[in-house]
């Protein structure tokens, strides 16, 4: 969970958010080099007078400051193709769960399971116990195990939302009459919370998502529980 004054990326918490963060430090290195080159020519050109004219004319300068730039943006597309195709890769998820945004609520499928369904809805700043997070509580955790594929299939009944988990590197549009779908896989079991990030009324702001990550063991003891309630 984000705290205050944080200036990076919270924790990652699945293996394509750490992906994305490596991603993120290999673009942000590459343009802090060329800030600091640039720089270093504008202070040239500042403080030293030009003798040698003849550069003005310069195929080779040309060609170098033609070049460099297409190879640099090689450098940096190669790996956001990697990581793009690994986030929309599917493969043999171990779970599917539905997610259907309203305003301003979730609902959430396990479709795995017969009747398994729950909403999810924001608790209450004056039903808030010790410890618990102020606007980014639910009352029904959406809870998947932990190192296993989980498929998210994700829609809306209404209007556009969007279902985002920055610890877990999600972030997908809820479409009235579509389905889209994401994949995780949690490397760590915990309580990631994340927000409707797409305007969607008066009450977009109330609408958290809440996604806790279990063993497998602990996994089955709640989906009997909710099956049996």
């Amino acid at each position: 969970m984000a705290h205050q004054a944080q200036l990076g990326f919270q924790n990652a918490a699945s293996p394509i958010m750490e992906e994305l963060l490596h991603l993120h430090d290999h673009a942000m290195m590459v343009v802090f080099l060329i800030s600091t080159f640039v720089l270093y020519i504008i202070a040239l050109l500042i403080t030293t007078t030009l003798t040698h004219t003849g550069t003005m004319n310069a195929q080779v300068v040309e060609t170098t400051w033609t070049i460099l730039p297409a190879i640099i943006l090689i450098l940096i597309a190669l790996p956001s193709l990697r990581v793009l195709y690994l986030m929309d890769e599917v493969g043999n998820p171990h779970l599917t769960v539905k997610a259907t945004g309203h305003q301003w609520y979730w609902s959430y499928e396990y479709t795995d399971y017969e009747n398994l369904t729950f909403d999810s809805y924001m608790t209450q700043t004056s039903d808030l116990t010790m410890g618990e997070a102020r606007l980014l509580e639910v009352d029904h955790h959406t809870v998947i195990p932990v190192n296993s594929p989980t498929r998210v299939l994700i829609s809306a009944d209404d209007v556009l939302h969007s279902w985002a988990i920055p610890s877990l590197g999600i972030k997908t549009d809820a479409i009235p009459g579509r389905l889209n779908q994401t994949t995780l896989t949690a490397s760590r079991p915990g309580l990631f919370y994340g927000q409707c990030s797409e305007i969607c009324g008066a009450n977009h702001s109330f609408m958290p998502i809440t996604v806790e990550t279990t063993t497998l063991d602990a996994f089955e003891h709640w989906s009997a529980m909710m099956l049996h309630e």
